[in-house]
């Protein structure tokens, strides 16, 4: 792979790997619960309804994360990918105690997936004003991105 191509998506690759690791340690939480006890449980229940939860989410995750890497900004949009592999994990804890404590990790992870999404756009529409009427605001949109993409950290 090109040198310059890899400068462009390494972080974003890095987020993937980790998010991959992520799923396999669910996965494993579903083996292990599943062979602790033959017959079904509360636990296995709550575990694998988790694992299944953060399973339907993750391909829109690094759908939108790639976009917003791509189209617009790699490091704030890999730094969000971050934040989200964070609340996903904090969701996957929480579900396993009670499902009201799942809540926090949930919300916070659909407002890292709305940045994500709304970065996504911003790249496209700024591709499209480039191109179509010869105004570049690339520069000014990537560092309001880069500033905003700390404000994910608020509660």
């Amino acid at each position: 792979m090109e040198e310059n191509v890899m400068e462009n998506i390494f972080l974003l690759v890095l987020v993937t790997l980790l998010s991959v690791l992520q799923n396999a340690f669910f996965a494993q939480k579903v083996e292990k619960e599943c062979k602790a006890d033959q017959t079904k449980t509360a636990a296995f229940d709550r575990v694998y309804c988790a694992s299944r939860n953060c399973m339907d989410a993750y391909p829109t995750f690094i759908a939108v994360m790639w976009c917003a890497g791509i189209c617009l900004s790699q490091a704030p949009a890999a730094f969000a990918g971050l934040v989200y592999l964070g609340a996903r994990q904090k969701y996957f804890v929480g579900y396993m105690g009670q499902t009201s404590q799942s809540t926090p990790g949930f919300l916070f992870g659909k407002r890292i997936l709305s940045f994500l999404f709304l970065m996504s756009i911003v790249g496209v529409v700024s591709y499209f004003l480039s191109h179509y009427l010869a105004t570049d605001y690339k520069e000014y949109i990537q560092t309001v991105t880069k500033a905003a993409s700390a404000l994910l950290l608020l509660p």
